[in-house]
C-alpha cells in the first residue's frame, strides 16, 4: 500500500520529511472498522498512482485522538490535503473521488 502509517509519536517528524522532499501532504483520517474508509483507501491508492509526489499519511483514529482533536476530526473518513506545511488545500469528510483530487493537487501546483 502506498501510504506511510503514522501516529502521534513520529507526525511531527513524518511531516517535516515529506515536506522536505517537497511533496503534497495527504492525511488519511480513518479506522479498519469503517467501510466508507475503505472505499476512501481504493481512492487515494489511486491518486498516489496517478500523481507523482504525494505523500499519504495514514492516521488510525481510535489510535490516535490527540490528532483528531488537533485537525477537528469529528467523524471518519476525514482527508486533509496540504501544499506545504502552511498551505492547507482541502479538509472534507466522507468519501472523495480520485479524478476530484487529483484536479485539486494539480492545480495547486
Amino acid at each position: 500500500m502506498p501510504f506511510i502509517e503514522t501516529d502521534e509519536e513520529n507526525f511531527e517528524e513524518v511531516m517535516a520529511a515529506e515536506f522536505a522532499k517537497g511533496n503534497t501532504v495527504i492525511l488519511k483520517f480513518g479506522s479498519i472498522y469503517c467501510d466508507a474508509c475503505q472505499l476512501m483507501e481504493f481512492e487515494l491508492e489511486e491518486v498516489h498512482d496517478r500523481v507523482d509526489g504525494v505523500s499519504i499519511l495514514d492516521i488510525d483514529i481510535a489510535a490516535n485522538e490527540g490528532l483528531g482533536y488537533r485537525f477537528l476530526v469529528e467523524e471518519v473518513p476525514t482527508t486533509l490535503i496540504f501544499k506545504s506545511a502552511d498551505e492547507q488545500l482541502l479538509y472534507k469528510t466522507g468519501i472523495m473521488l480520485a479524478d476530484d483530487i487529483v484536479d485539486l493537487i494539480v492545480k495547486a501546483r
